[in-house]
């Protein structure tokens, strides 16, 4: 497992839930319970999102209704003041977003990177080997 607690920055759309901007997706499959195992470890999340205002409130308020409260929302740290209008980088180990050079990888291949863990290899019978070695010929 990883040893250094990171500081995540997450984006909403596209990233945390299917891209239906102004409303709000359906969520991306294993999205949040990823985003909920990596806090569980001691992680900092921060959503880090286009929006702002009541489309802002509506995205905190559904993460809240999956079960994901964020240590911060387009801010560093929930003490920063800076003037709202304004877009600006925040401070973070790392960023995900569907916009990243390759798009978005599967939540599944997040988790693993972040923790170093391998995915279970299924165990395959002889039986069930036998069955697809033969469909294979086909």
């Amino acid at each position: 497992m990883q040893n250094k607690t990171l500081t995540i920055a997450v984006d909403f759309d596209g990233t945390i839930v299917e891209n239906a901007f102004p409303a709000i997706g359906k969520p991306i499959l294993f999205a949040f319970e990823t985003l909920k195992k990596l806090q569980e470890e001691g992680h900092q999340l921060i959503l880090w999102t286009y929006r702002h205002g009541s489309k802002l409130d509506e995205a905190v308020d559904f993460c809240k209704q999956q079960g994901l409260e964020f240590y911060a929302v387009n801010k560093s740290y929930p003490e920063e003041e800076f003037e709202q209008d304004v877009s600006r980088k925040i401070h973070a180990d790392l960023f995900i977003d569907d916009r990243n050079i390759g798009g978005l990888m599967q939540w599944g291949d997040v988790y693993q990177r972040l923790t170093h863990t391998k995915p279970e290899v299924p165990t395959v019978t002889k039986k069930e080997n036998k069955m697809l070695s033969w469909i294979k010929k086909l």
